[in-house]
């Protein structure tokens, strides 16, 4: 299937199809779509094994039936295995096949060659879990396996994940000229490959800089710190963009200029320069350090999330019908912005270390993930596949963020008890009936949630084959 024999789509332009939409980048030429397809290979890939991760790390919390495994060790390796599966391997693969799609041809060789890096570095991740994996760690953002093939992965991806950062800014287009949605959203593309960059910089610095004789958690924990909150900023990079394309791609006419959009995106490139600064001006082992990162994301991060929700909201509103291949994007975009909004407002309410906490990241992290998902059952036809159809493609989204929200409220419910984060079984101290019902609550939505999150895999499968796509074409 060729570029030429596609004609223009809702949320995607074309030179010679006269005015383009709003918020949307032209259809993928041949190479472009190759890459993007194999990025996306990677992301399902990661999705289908942190699913099934997943599966036996909700059941070693969830009262009653974690009595059936040996809880402590099996749920720390797999909530690392899973953690960085959904988080770090997804996240990369969607940023890859969004960055192929923003990207000029040059350099694209090194784009295969970064794949390939990740690739390799997730199967040794992933066999990591069983091949002498050492003390699992659960430090923020990046947790590890403290054994030589986990780590021999985690370094290998990150060499494959920074190669493909340094080719997206080589490639980037010129964005001159008039500012129009397109450039708008390649603006926020190429901002969130500038955000990885210093993510890798800041972990290349608490690498030089962090001793090694600190206690091993303690060490880990600060090694990732800066770094992985200049993360997130790519991340809510990569997922106001997709927001406001998904948008256009439903139909609606978001009341916000591209000109606003890009200086929205700007603010929120602006934010991450607060991570070099906090090396300069602090030690990394110091607390000023430490809270200098996180008065950045708290305050420096949301700046641009409000005015695009807002005008997403106003946009979204005066819809009343929906093509088929529009709903399941809608469903995604919905549920993305309830459960990133979620996230922030538990993020307000957390005192103490409990499971708080990760009801807050959860829904900031899922809302991400939904976003993601929608983008790409948008962009499944213009890689030369079927769009996503049926109930199961509608109704994934729901089943996935209605989960997902159910899991949050139950930590958040326990939280409230004081339950303990990063820990399973008898060493949640679950004292009363309503500590065990609020994580009861947790594990059944948790359990809903993976099955939603295997459906999408499921769903993009479907698309895949080659009678629908040749039905697609």
């Amino acid at each position: 299937m060729s570029t030429e024999t596609l004609t223009p789509m809702p949320g995607f332009t074309r030179s010679q199809a006269g005015a383009a939409p709003t918020y949307a980048l032209p259809l993928p030429d041949t190479a472009q779509r190759a890459l993007a397809r194999a990025w996306l290979g990677l992301g399902l890939v990661a999705l289908a094994g942190s699913g099934l991760y997943a599966v036996l790390l909700v059941l070693a919390r969830t009262p009653r039936l974690n009595q059936w495994f040996p809880v402590a060790d099996f749920f720390r390796v797999a909530l690392v295995v899973h953690v960085d599966l959904s988080v770090l391997v997804w996240f990369a693969a969607m940023a890859g096949m969004l960055w192929s799609l923003n990207t000029t041809s040059r350099g694209q060789a090194w784009s295969w060659v970064a794949l390939g890096g990740c690739g390799a570095g997730t199967l040794l991740m992933m066999l990591g879990a069983f091949v002498h994996p050492g003390q699992a760690v659960m430090s923020n953002y990046i947790p590890v396996l403290h054994g030589p093939l986990f780590l021999a992965g985690l370094m290998v991806f990150g060499l494959g994940f920074g190669i493909e950062v340094l080719r997206s800014l080589f490639a980037a287009p010129r964005l001159g000229g008039r500012i129009d949605g397109e450039r708008a959203l390649r603006f926020g593309l190429t901002a969130s490959a500038v955000c990885v960059a210093v993510a890798l910089i800041a972990f290349g610095w608490s690498l030089a800089a962090v001793p090694t004789e600190l206690e091993r958690k303690t060490y880990y924990e600060i090694l990732f710190w800066g770094g992985g909150h200049a993360l997130q900023f790519a991340w809510t990079l990569l997922m106001l963009v997709v927001w406001l394309w998904l948008t256009q791609a439903c139909g609606a006419r978001v009341p916000l200029s591209p000109r606003i959009a890009l200086l929205l995106l700007l603010l929120a490139l602006v934010s991450v320069l607060i991570t070099p600064y906090a090396y300069l001006a602090h030690d990394v082992v110091t607390v000023e350090h430490r809270d200098l990162h996180t008065w950045a994301m708290r305050f420096g991060g949301g700046l641009a999330i409000f005015p695009v929700t807002l005008a997403v909201i106003l946009a979204l509103l005066p819809l009343r019908r929906l093509q088929p291949q529009q709903k399941p994007l809608w469903g995604a975009l919905v549920c993305s912005m309830l459960l990133f909004a979620c996230g922030g407002v538990i993020g307000m309410l957390i005192s103490g270390n409990n499971v708080k906490i990760p009801a807050h990241y959860h829904g900031c992290i899922v809302g991400v993930t939904l976003a993601l998902m929608g983008i790409v059952y948008h962009l499944l036809p213009a890689l030369g596949y079927a769009a996503p159809r049926g109930r199961m493609a509608v109704w994934q989204p729901w089943l996935y963020g209605v989960g997902q929200l159910m899991h949050i409220i139950g930590l958040v419910w326990s939280g409230g008890y004081g339950v303990q984060r990063k820990v399973a079984g008898s060493d949640q101290v679950l004292n009363t009936a309503s500590e065990v019902a609020g994580m009861g609550l947790m594990g059944l939505g948790g359990l809903l949630a993976v099955v939603g999150g295997l459906l999408f895999v499921v769903v993009v499968l479907r698309a895949m084959r080659p009678q629908a796509g040749r039905a697609a074409a």
